[in-house]
Parts: structure tokens; C-alpha cells; sequence
């Protein structure tokens, strides 16, 4: 014991002593304890999983913002000088339930009228559309799934901006379908498919997915593509509730012109 205790205490005084053994000391005392903070903060990285994944929706939301509101990449977003606010703005939501393996699919989303949110506002998230708002609650809201035999959303292909109408045939989860494309339009297998813009419920060019196969209806004489979905519908997280500082303006003048 008396050599132990001699022993420290000699090696306390070559450290106090001598610069380079304390400079060793010291960095092999951070390397165990930064390998000890390292081990602790992933413990606490996995239990705010939950709180990250919110904030990186947020986030990602924001982005959505400027983007959606960009139609030149080089120029700044519009702002409303009046009230200072985006003309698109987005509201984050997280998907609670989701069905697919019906005609007529819906998800539930965990935000609702208390978060602003109304029915026929568009819902996507990083890769594309999901739905359409349904119906909606103080908390909850419930969405009309692309995959729906009743969802109808105006999109176009995006390099000839020919447009049509996006549907679903009720098949395949993976697929929809844009019918009544004119046969004027030049189309190629793995063309993309984008929203057209032409309603209040998507701004232009939001993803949808890329054309797989190309049927001419012989009634019609209009191309039906089949679209292959950048999404998996069947594996859906956060989304974002688009909604358009200009709808009810749009929508009552709408109304408007056809009572008239």
C-alpha cells in the first residue's frame, strides 16, 4: 500500500513537472471522456428521435415555402408587403392512419381545423402529392388518398405542358393514371409528371411520378398514361397541408362568374 501510495504520488509530481507527460495525460483523459459524452449523447440522440424529426419537418416546410413561391430560381420569393406573409404557406402534419388496399383510400393526419387546416387543400410531402383534405376537426383531419377512384387532380407533363387529368384505377398502389392527354403531345416512356396548376388546391409542378406505359383511347383519340408514383403510398410519414393566401379570393370569384 505504501508503495502505491508512493508511486502516485511520484507520478502526480512528473506530471506537474514535466510538460509533455501532462499534455499525454490530458489527451488521453479527453479521449476517455469525449468517448464517454459520445456514447451518453446517443442514448439521448435516440430518445429525441421523435422531437428531431418534428423540427426537420419544419425545416423542410420552410423550404417548401421558398420554393413553392419561386418561379425563377434566380429571383427572390415573392412577399406580401401588406401582411408580410408567403402566398403559399404550409402547415406540417403527420399521418396517423393510412389506407390503401380499398377503392376508395384515406389517411388521417394529426393536425385540423386548430392548425388552420380546411378541406380541398392540397397535401404532399419531399417526393410529391398524397392527397387532397377531406374532412377536417379541431385536431384531426382526414385526406382523399391519390390512390381513391373518386380523386381527380389536374396535372400535365412537365416537358410539353400537355395536360389532363390524374386519376386512379383502382389496381395497382404503385400506379395512376393521366387520361384525356392530346395526341398532339410528344411522350416518352419516363417522362415526368407534374400538377398543372390550374385549381386552388396545387401550385404548379409539384411531383407526381414518370410515365411507365402509353395507351391511345380509340373512342376518344387521347393519350391514358400510366404514371408510376414517386411516392409509396404505402409507407407515408410528416406531410405539408398547402395552403393559398389567395384560395377564398380565387374560389368566391369563381362562384361569381357562374351564378351570373
Amino acid at each position: 500500500m505504501l508503495f502505491l501510495l508512493l508511486l502516485v504520488i511520484s507520478f502526480l509530481l512528473t506530471i506537474q513537472s514535466h510538460s509533455f507527460q501532462r499534455s499525454k495525460v490530458i489527451s488521453s483523459a479527453n479521449f476517455l471522456t469525449g468517448g464517454v459524452y459520445e456514447n451518453i449523447n446517443h442514448v439521448g440522440e435516440y430518445f429525441r428521435l421523435q422531437s428531431q424529426n418534428e423540427i426537420l419537418a419544419r425545416e423542410n416546410a420552410e423550404l417548401k415555402i421558398l420554393l413553392l413561391n419561386k418561379k425563377d430560381t434566380a429571383k427572390v420569393p415573392e412577399i406580401d408587403s401588406l401582411k408580410g406573409v408567403n402566398k403559399m404557406n404550409i402547415i406540417v402534419s403527420k399521418v396517423i392512419h393510412n389506407s390503401y388496399s380499398v377503392y376508395e383510400n384515406y389517411l388521417t393526419l394529426d393536425s385540423g381545423s386548430n392548425q388552420g387546416i380546411e378541406s380541398d387543400m392540397g397535401v404532399i410531402n419531399s417526393l410529391g402529392i398524397v392527397g387532397i383534405i377531406d374532412q377536417t376537426s379541431p385536431k384531426y383531419a382526414t385526406v382523399i388518398s391519390v390512390l381513391n377512384v373518386k380523386s381527380q387532380i389536374n396535372a400535365k407533363i412537365k416537358k410539353t405542358n400537355h395536360f389532363g387529368s390524374l386519376i386512379w384505377d383502382g389496381k395497382n398502389t404503385g400506379f395512376v393514371q393521366l387520361i384525356d392527354v392530346p395526341r398532339l403531345a410528344a411522350i416518352r416512356k419516363g417522362d415526368t409528371i407534374v400538377t398543372g396548376g390550374q385549381s386552388v388546391i396545387f401550385p404548379e409542378n409539384i411531383n407526381i411520378g414518370t410515365v411507365d406505359k402509353i395507351y391511345i383511347d380509340n373512342e376518344t383519340n387521347y393519350y391514358t398514361l400510366n404514371v408510376k408514383l414517386f411516392n409509396d403510398m404505402t409507407n407515408l410519414g410528416y406531410v405539408y397541408i398547402i395552403k393559398s393566401k389567395d384560395r377564398e379570393e380565387i374560389i368566391n370569384l369563381e362562384k361569381k362568374s357562374k351564378n351570373e
